[in-house]
């Protein structure tokens, strides 16, 4: 895949193509950036940080391609910059537009407790049979969801994540970037309880994860 498609994907608009390069690897974190030839570091704007502050830093050490939300001057001129309206929604849209490409059933699996040890059990017992791509840890957020997905490539043969959400609205984008072919519904508690009105909304939420499940 190469930067300048990203435009149609995530919806966005291209500032800058200096050199039209190949995305590989997806950057969210400046503290634990890599530099290679296609690496994309996204700037997110959050409540406590904001990523636009150390784009230009990371341009000083190598990185060539960035999305952003707004303009950040300290970018060079040899930079690929692409402009969205939310970094992390283009994240998703990118990493599911990765998903779609990839033939390989996906597990998916949701619930209020347990759904890192039920992934990791998976994944020992399949693994002798299958090549598998999973979450690492417990990345099950709006942001670990597309990171872990975008690890699973045309040499695996299943993929087993994690889906976790707080408030309504979130599943939706989640099921957009895994489009399980088998789902697992774990349990259903107390946890993130304040982010939604009652329980039945919490399960329905929830349940937006397998709504085009096979």
């Amino acid at each position: 895949m190469l930067f300048s498609e990203l435009e149609s994907i995530t919806q966005g608009k291209t500032l800058q193509l200096f050199q039209d390069r190949q995305v590989t690897t997806m950057l969210t974190d400046s503290r634990k950036a890599v530099v290679t030839e296609g690496a994309v570091f996204f700037a997110i704007s959050g409540i406590h940080h904001d990523g636009h502050r150390f784009a230009g830093r990371l341009y000083e050490l190598g990185i060539r391609q960035f999305v952003l939300e707004y303009p950040v001057e300290s970018i060079g001129a040899e930079a690929n910059v692409l402009l969205v309206d939310s970094s992390i929604l283009a994240l998703q849209r990118l990493a599911g537009h990765h998903r779609s490409l990839i033939t390989a059933p996906v597990i998916a699996i949701t619930g209020s407790n347990g759904k890192t040890i039920i992934k990791e059990w998976l994944y020992q017992l399949l693994s002798p049979e299958f090549i598998i791509a999973k979450n690492p840890a417990s990345y099950n957020s709006q942001l670990g969801v597309p990171l872990s997905v975008w690890q699973l490539q045309p040499h695996h043969t299943l993929g087993i994540f994690e889906a976790g959400i707080s408030t309504v609205n979130e599943m939706q984008n989640l099921q957009r970037v895994l489009r399980p072919t088998i789902g697992i519904f774990a349990n259903i508690g107390s946890a993130h309880n304040e982010g939604f009105q009652s329980m039945e909304e919490k399960i329905r939420e929830k349940l937006r994860l397998f709504q085009e499940t096979p």
